[in-house]
């Protein structure tokens, strides 16, 4: 049941695994959900630090649950409290934290400082969220699509709005998994070029179709899935003026929106969510919304992750 490959390996990013070990975590995931007991005391005598350069709720959360379910000690590390707030090198803490702890999950700012805490660590590192990717809540998206439709290959994933992290990191489990995907942003706000290439050479062997527009009507059109995020994320809130006037009104998720997509379809968001800008009140808390369904499977999938890597 455990991901057996993943044990002691990093996870930056969803394109380090194959289509096999991230449907393994999944299922896992989903077995883990049915009974929170299950594993219970696996990680006794484990050790793990949890480095949060940027505000959390449900990645601070549903981690420090995780490990505790599973019998193991969460070290909550705010940056400001850590030499690495003072100067000290990324290399050193991550060589003395390796003394330390078994593993050690980070939330940070620079994808390339999560980079080189893994370049230097000898405990494998956890990707919490960068700037750049955010493997754990695409997880969680992929397991509440897989619970709602059963299935994910051949789910089309109609992404509105700002091509940011979550949405590249959505991109890359789509295509892994052969879900279509459509992302409708302005133009300046595509996903990250790498990621998109990335995407495309998955796409090759799953079969996804990948189209990125500027018409979020031809991106929700026929969509089993509708999902945004924030349209000023953290660290952007000097942009914020701007932004609002490029993504307001037309690329806010409303009812008419959804009513493009199939009778079936869901919302979903990776929270927090600021209603009235990039999705309206009456779509995130109507009944096709998944957004709470989203936010407790981060429990789930942390669990999967944490136990496949550490055994």
């Amino acid at each position: 049941m455990i991901v057996e490959s993943l044990r002691g390996r990093d996870l930056l990013t969803l394109q380090d695994l194959t289509s096999e070990e991230i449907m393994g975590l999944i299922k896992l995931s989903a077995e883990l959900k049915r009974d929170r007991r299950l594993f219970s005391g696996r990680l006794s005598g484990r050790n793990i630090a949890m480095i949060f350069e940027k505000p959390s709720t449900r990645t601070r959360v549903s981690l420090d649950v995780a490990v505790s379910e599973l019998g193991g000690k969460p070290i909550y590390l705010r940056f400001d409290e850590l030499q690495l707030g003072r100067g000290e090198t990324i290399a050193d803490t991550a060589r003395v934290l390796s003394r330390y702890v078994d593993l050690i999950t980070a939330r940070v700012r620079r994808h390339a400082d999560l980079a080189e805490l893994a370049e230097w660590a000898d405990k494998p590192v956890v990707n919490a969220l960068s700037d750049l990717d955010h493997p754990l809540q695409t997880l969680a998206d992929l397991l509440t699509i897989w619970e709602r439709f059963g299935k994910i290959r051949g789910i089309k994933i109609a992404w509105i709005g700002d091509g940011n992290n979550v949405c590249n990191s959505t991109l890359i489990g789509a295509t892994k998994l052969g879900a279509h995907i459509a992302i409708a942003c302005p133009r300046g706000y595509e996903p990250d070029r790498r990621y998109l290439e990335w995407a495309q050479e998955n796409a090759k062997v799953s079969g996804s179709m990948i189209e990125v527009t500027e018409d979020p009507e031809r991106a929700a059109r026929g969509a089993d899935v509708l999902m945004t995020d924030v349209f000023v994320s953290m660290g952007m809130e000097a942009e914020r003026e701007k932004r609002l006037r490029d993504f307001l009104p037309r690329y806010q998720v409303t009812g008419r929106l959804m009513e493009l997509a199939k009778p079936s379809a869901i919302f979903m968001h990776p929270l927090p969510a600021k209603r009235g800008e990039e999705v309206s009140a009456e779509v995130i808390d109507g009944d096709r919304s998944a957004v709470w369904d989203q936010a407790e499977n981060r429990l789930h999938t942390a669990k999967a992750v944490l136990l496949s890597i550490l055994g």
